[in-house]
């Protein structure tokens, strides 16, 4: 049998449609670890109860000078928002009956196009006119408060470009016992959103002795299987994660819409299984009925 791993889904998406006006947030649901972490504690647990066994922190657009800006926090408070939200995950866990697997708690770390909040995340324009020190300097205090808060490794997602990723794992130099893995947004079956080739940009961060998995999330599921069939030459031995989104597009004032034929993303996971994922959950707008979906099919495959 295989050792298959069950991520989360969508936090902020699920957080959205549960009735938090997060979308046009400069913060989105990042903002709750301010306002009411009961909520993401109870996203944390709908995901468990699917049959997630690691959890994302909803910490993807929470950093010190968000919190500055957007709540005028001092950068005391807005360092232990953050670890709040490693702490509601930790809760999570142990508020849920475990199925003997283990669960972990990962922290997130977004693209610095986040905190720009005009969508450049998706395409990863802003490093073209920022230096590695930069890009370093930026990522400090959100790594560093997130490993001060113990979490299991840090979830380095939807980077764009390979640039960012560089730079994060420069960073994570400073901190020799920490864990990651890197997952990075593609905007087709063979490029990152900023253009390099995904299969470069997995064998360039899986060199690292701190990475422990990479892979993609964020990104089209038509996209995936091409995606995968271009690391088959790499003969990896790490762990590789799916965490596509449903496929549904995004417009400001609008939402999401044009959830279509490439879900339920069951139907895909035999099909990536074959082409070396290991690490199988969710982006945007996959909820935890999704994930219990996943889950189901997986188990099946692995019997």
């Amino acid at each position: 049998m295989q050792d298959f791993r069950i991520l989360d889904g969508g936090a902020g998406s699920e957080l959205q449609d549960l009735g938090f006006h997060v979308n046009e947030d400069p913060l989105w649901s990042a903002r709750l670890l301010h306002t009411n972490p009961n909520a993401i504690k109870q996203l944390h647990k709908s995901f468990l109860e699917a049959g997630a066994d690691i959890l994302v922190t909803v910490t993807y657009q929470a950093t010190v000078e968000g919190f500055r800006k957007y709540l005028q926090l001092t950068t005391e408070r807005a360092v232990n928002l953050i670890k709040l939200g490693v702490r509601l995950a930790r809760e999570a866990c142990r508020e849920v009956p475990g199925t003997g697997k283990e669960r972990l708690v990962a922290g997130s770390v977004g693209p610095y196009g986040v905190f720009l909040h005009d969508g450049s995340e998706y395409s990863g324009s802003y490093v073209d006119n920022m230096s590695n020190e930069e890009l370093i300097d930026w990522h400090r205090p959100q790594v560093a408060a997130l490993v001060e808060a113990g979490v299991d490794m840090l979830a380095v997602e939807t980077i764009p470009s390979l640039k960012e990723a560089e730079a994060i794992l420069r960073l994570l130099k400073e901190f020799p016992a920490a864990k990651a893995y890197v997952t990075f947004s593609c905007k087709d079956g063979r490029n990152l959103c900023h253009g390099e080739e995904f299969s470069d940009a997995i064998q360039k961060v899986m060199t690292s002795d701190q990475v422990i998995a990479s892979g993609l999330n964020c990104t089209h599921p038509s996209h995936v299987s091409e995606l995968l069939d271009s690391l088959r030459p790499l003969q990896l031995t790490k762990p590789i994660i799916v965490k596509p989104n449903s496929g549904e597009d995004w417009e400001s004032g609008v939402g999401w819409f044009g959830r279509g034929e490439d879900s339920p993303l069951e139907n895909h996971v035999s099909d990536w299984i074959k082409r070396g994922a290991t690490w199988i959950g969710g982006c945007c707008r996959i909820k935890p009925r999704d994930i219990k979906s996943l889950g189901e099919e997986i188990k099946k495959i692995n019997r």
